[in-house]
């Protein structure tokens, strides 16, 4: 019960920065806008909100690096402490913009460490110990010693269980050797990343891997990993399959225009996938917390009720995420190493 009670503050302080502000509105007989607060703290910051408290916002700024269109010199500063000229533009989800001579704006060179790069440094440094540490277990025994156990022991099953039972059948016998450690580290960092942004006070709770720009650069490495390393026959598949020469050359190369779309909608699934289960996660936990100040603004028999039912949804969702944020780095794994398998032949003859 006290480890009930106890993830029950944490989810309420994960959602305090917008939840505080909006019942704050509230008083003031304005409607609460349960999709904007959403949408906001979903986005990046170039701040660490922790909280808000009577209309005063707690916060940890990060630096903001910028570069003028108009003078081409670099700016070192936070987001409350901008040059001349600079802004954050509401219309453009805060990002920075330069007003230039001529009145329009622009956007210069952005070189920031927002909130997602801050989480995502934290992942690696967290990646760093998790696997220095086990390597060092690791270097003080030999072949002779008593097989892990604990922490070890726990992330040599999950090494093991996706080096044995994933990459090395999708990717096939004579290839997973090379793609075992790309394949890994995305599976590590996706599920650390997700589990961490679970987390709802700082350094947790940033929407890394709900944000389509990290799982556009995660797709594009499988894409590159798939087609810079493919083998003749995975591309002889693509601009001359073994079917009918009508389908292939004449009178529409339309097989070979099908199988070079798929080269770009496999990373594309993967994108997606990924960026959608996550921040529709997000979303729903968000929302839920939302909940529960929107029943306190409709009078205490309605908030009672609410927050009971908002409370479960919350740990019913969290205990969901938890699930998801393991499946959904297994999926992406999975399916790069599928799509890696297929560009080599011996594989896909297998």
């Amino acid at each position: 019960m006290k480890k009930i009670g106890t993830l029950v503050i944490l989810l309420v302080l994960a959602l305090l920065p917008a939840t505080a502000s909006a019942s704050a509105e509230g008083g003031q007989g304005e409607k609460l806008d349960i999709p904007t607060i959403v949408l906001e703290h979903l986005a990046d910051s170039y701040e660490w909100h922790i909280a808000t408290y009577e209309g005063k916002h707690l916060s940890i700024p990060l630096p903001v690096i910028v570069r003028s269109e108009k003078t081409g010199d670099w700016h070192c500063c936070t987001a409350h402490s901008l040059p001349q000229g600079f802004f954050c533009d509401p219309a453009h989800h805060g990002k920075i913009y330069e007003k230039m001579d001529d009145g329009s704006t622009v956007r210069p060179l952005d070189l920031s460490i927002t909130k997602t790069v801050a989480q995502i440094w934290i992942v690696v440094l967290v990646m760093i110990a998790i696997f220095l540490s086990c390597a060092r277990w690791y270097k003080s025994r030999d072949e002779k010693s008593d097989a892990p156990s604990g922490f070890v022991g726990a992330v040599e099953m999950l090494v093991m269980t996706i080096h044995d039972d994933l990459i090395r059948p999708s990717v096939g016998e004579k290839h997973y050797k090379q793609y075992a450690p790309y394949l890994l580290t995305v599976f590590f960092f996706i599920l650390i990343t997700n589990m961490v942004g679970l987390i709802p006070v700082m350094p947790g709770g940033a929407n890394v891997t709900g944000n389509i720009n990290v799982t556009l650069f995660l797709a594009v490495c499988t894409m590159l990993a798939i087609n810079l390393f493919g083998n003749k026959e995975y591309w002889k598949e693509i601009f001359w399959p073994e079917v009918p020469l009508f389908l292939k050359a004449y009178p529409v190369p339309v097989m070979p225009v099908i199988e070079l779309f798929g080269v770009f909608t496999k990373p594309f699934a993967l994108m997606i996938r990924l960026f959608a289960n996550m921040m529709a996660g997000h979303a729903v936990i968000l929302s839920f917390t939302c909940v529960i100040f929107l029943g306190w603004s409709m009078g205490i028999g309605y908030g009672l009720g609410l927050n009971a039912f908002s409370i479960i949804m919350l740990l019913f969702m969290n205990c969901l995420e938890l699930l998801v944020a393991f499946v959904q780095a297994y999926v992406f794994t999975m399916l790069s190493a599928v799509f890696i398998g297929l560009a080599h032949k011996e594989h896909h003859e297998s």
